[in-house]
């Protein structure tokens, strides 16, 4: 699986997610600086944890209308499969590419921890090799993680089964809508979800449950 990382001014976690995608698919990521205008031939794109810009104006508005992000939404148009984590969750909902926005948390506080994850949609390219219902260790790191859309929108997200991950077991860090951690298109290629899993992916960092969601990526794209 090709795939590629792209950098904004005030990312911090792309390393994390280059190493995890390298270690699980065997195949070295290439890293995108936010001025190109072009992205490589890849599989999967994704944008990365962090504070892109300083968070100034809104967590993600300015990233979102970064050269880079011209090319993103055509590949996203093109079928190709697009992520984002955290700071890179908020660039998806504020460039279009997802519906709703990520809000302070609800006790205005920064939150780093583990929380509980439910896979609300297994059969998706992202959860495909995780089952229906399970719950997995997961750690979150973000101070807008709020999610929040308008009662229609959040009933089509439901009723078309695209919310795919949810906090579960009381951990919702955030206040979000129906304890919403992550959610995706209508057409199933682009996902955003608030936690870490390329944190979660060798037990000397406390689990390895976050590999599922990149063994289905490479499955999905193979």
């Amino acid at each position: 699986m090709k795939s590629a990382v792209i950098v904004f001014p005030g990312s911090n976690r792309e390393r994390d997610m280059l190493t995890a995608l390298e270690k699980i698919t065997g195949t070295k990521p290439v890293a995108v600086w936010h001025a190109e205008t072009e992205l490589p031939k890849v599989d999967l794109v994704v944008l990365p944890g962090g504070f892109s810009y300083g968070d100034y104006l809104r967590t993600g508005a300015i990233a979102a209308r970064a050269p880079i992000m011209a090319d993103v939404k055509k590949k996203a148009e093109a079928g190709v499969h697009i992520m984002g984590v955290c700071n890179g969750f908020q660039m998806l909902c504020e460039a279009g590419l997802l519906p709703g926005i990520l809000m302070r948390n609800n006790h205005l506080k920064f939150v780093c921890r583990q929380v509980k994850l439910e896979v609300a949609n297994a059969d998706t390219a992202f959860t495909r090799k995780y089952k229906q219902g399970e719950v997995w260790r997961c750690p979150v790191a973000h101070g807008d993680g709020n999610y929040f859309t308008d009662a229609d929108t959040l009933a089509r997200l439901e009723g078309d089964n695209r919310v795919v991950f949810r906090y579960a077991e009381g951990t919702n860090p955030n206040g979000s809508l129906n304890d919403i951690a992550g959610i995706m298109n209508e057409r199933g290629n682009v996902m955003g979800l608030m936690p870490h899993p390329e944190n979660e992916i060798e037990a000397l960092n406390g689990g390895t449950e976050g590999r599922a969601l990149f063994e289905s990526l490479l499955e999905a794209v193979a």
